[in-house]
């Protein structure tokens, strides 16, 4: 009697079938297949990888702009007119959107590298699309795959296409440092002084913004300087107020309802004083930071009122820190309209802060206040030609961060415009800023600036050159290992496999027993 065993033994392969089922629900043997990938799906694959590469981007810039994020909830502020993070569903949508794409990238990758047919399936179909040591480490990974591929793939004009298109990124990537220019590449020795601070707002990630509270905390941080934002009130005292409104920095909404929009200088200076100005810090806990507070720094803060232009430059006098303010022209309506630069101008000097620790910034009858006040150091908010500068008397000059290229700092320090890039809050920013030779950051993080004692990374040409050379060397020497050993398993695999005609299974399974019965079923049947 004989007895019949299985033809075909089958094994249990659960993570291809994750595989294939949770990339496009291929869950059972049959439905897998070793085919070519058809040109419908390779234009899914494409626009997958462009999808991940897209959201990569935008996932790096935000990550990018973590020095901005502040900005972006006052702009945000200032259209909707309510306080809220709105960086925070951004960065969670990204999160999600990334994380989904990359995890259908590392399937697809899979997929090429067990030799599956690629198809993906309908719901991310759906979904997908909406949802130099870095990038050529993941190169150098992706030569697996393509020598995988180039191993496997019968026609040489394949063969090529692949090679020259891999090499062709390869290659760029080794010789992308040629272009690569950054300040922190620089020798050691002619790294300048750090950078001063001044403390924009004060420290208003400690305390609210423009209060005696927040100078004070930017003070016990060892700034340079106070900067504010200026308003003049109805009847001509000037004020520390960054909105139009007073709606999200003090309790105006409960004190004058009626009056909640009208603009900030539209008040008087006794209704400003009555108005509480560090409320809303513990409610809405812009920064994240009220939950480390004391309940003494609480109440400090809960009691804090609207603060003065001339109790801002006292202060600055007491401390011999400079004093930078720029001041807003009050609606036509104002009854100071005309004489609003005058008015700031008899507070600086009533004040008795040293005319020299004053940076003006006001344009209008500079040349007025340079007469009234020869001491004074102007300073312009916008980027304009050498020739105007000294034309002007404009020793200093501010700007936002990212309006001063290399070569302006350059030309302002051999000009000698001293210059303060503004609002420079991360210690990457500083260092990068320290690296290029600025001579003074504002900055609404002086507790976090002033911890960094050194550029968080400095290297010299040489160093650099030698980490570049040595990158590519380890790379290709990779690369040609990883192509030869594809080479060598590849050519010792067999070419037919019975199993991709019938059920396209990826079994290999050879044994004895088995040739031995199927010898007994074929003579079984011939005449003895």
């Amino acid at each position: 009697m004989v007895k019949h065993q299985p033809l075909q033994v089958y094994e249990r392969q659960l993570c291809l079938s994750c595989l294939t089922g949770i990339y496009g629900c291929r869950w059972k043997r049959y439905q897998r297949s070793h085919d070519d990938t058809t040109k419908w799906e390779c234009l899914w694959s494409f626009i997958l990888f462009c999808t991940f590469s897209l959201l990569l981007v935008w996932l790096y810039f935000w990550w990018e702009a973590h020095n901005d994020y502040s900005e972006f909830n006052w702009f945000l502020y200032n259209r909707s007119g309510e306080w809220s993070d709105g960086t925070v569903p951004i960065l969670a949508a990204t999160a999600a959107g990334f994380t989904y794409i990359a995890f259908l990238m590392i399937l697809a990758l899979c997929h090429v590298a067990v030799g599956q047919q690629l198809n993906l399936h309908w719901l991310h179909k759906a979904t997908g699309p909406f949802l130099h040591i870095g990038a050529l480490a993941a190169v150098t990974a992706l030569a697996w795959l393509m020598a995988g591929q180039v191993a496997r793939a019968e026609k040489t004009r394949f063969q090529l296409m692949v090679l020259l298109v891999y090499l062709s990124v390869l290659l760029t990537l080794y010789f992308i440092p040629l272009s690569i220019t950054s300040p922190c590449i620089m020798e050691r020795g002619s790294l300048k002084a750090a950078p001063t601070i001044i403390g924009h707002h004060g420290a208003p990630m400690l305390a609210p913004e423009n209060s005696l509270l927040s100078f004070n905390r930017a003070l016990q941080r060892n700034v340079s300087g106070l900067e504010a934002d200026v308003t003049i009130s109805l009847d001509g005292v000037p004020f520390l107020m960054r909105d139009r409104t007073l709606r999200r920095t003090t309790n105006v909404r409960r004190v004058f309802p009626e009056r909640q929009y009208d603009d900030a200088s539209l008040f008087n200076w006794t209704d400003l004083s009555s108005l509480n100005a560090g409320q809303w810090f513990l409610k809405d806990d812009p920064f994240w930071t009220v939950q480390y507070m004391s309940t003494s720094e609480r109440w400090s803060v809960e009691n804090q009122t609207v603060c003065s232009l001339e109790q801002m430059l006292k202060l600055a006098a007491r401390s011999k820190s400079s004093a930078l303010f720029t001041l807003r022209r009050p609606p036509p309506n104002h009854p100071h309209h005309h004489d609003w630069v005058n008015l700031s101008l008899d507070t600086v000097l009533r004040s008795g802060i040293p005319q020299r620790q004053v940076m003006w910034t006001v344009d209008s009858n500079r040349e007025m206040v340079r007469k009234a006040a020869p001491g004074l150091q102007q300073t312009s908010v916008q980027k304009l030609p050498l020739d105007t500068l000294h034309h002007k008397g404009i020793s200093r000059v501010l700007l936002r961060y990212n309006q001063a290229s290399a070569q302006d700092i350059r030309l302002y320090n051999e000009n000698n415009i001293s210059l303060t890039l503004h609002s420079v809050n991360k210690p990457w920013l500083y260092s990068l800023l320290w690296c290029s030779g600025v001579p003074s950051v504002s900055s609404e993080a002086p507790q976090v600036l002033r911890k960094v004692h050194y550029p968080l990374w400095l290297m010299s040409p040489d160093e650099y050159c030698l980490i570049w050379i040595s990158t590519d060397l380890i790379s290709f020497a990779v690369v040609l290992g990883i192509f030869i050993f594809q080479k060598w398993r590849m050519s010792g695999m067999r070419s037919y496999n019975p199993e991709q005609i019938m059920l396209s299974a990826a079994v290999r399974r050879a044994s004895r027993d088995v040739n031995i019965m199927k010898e007994k079923l074929i003579f079984s049947g011939q005449p003895q």
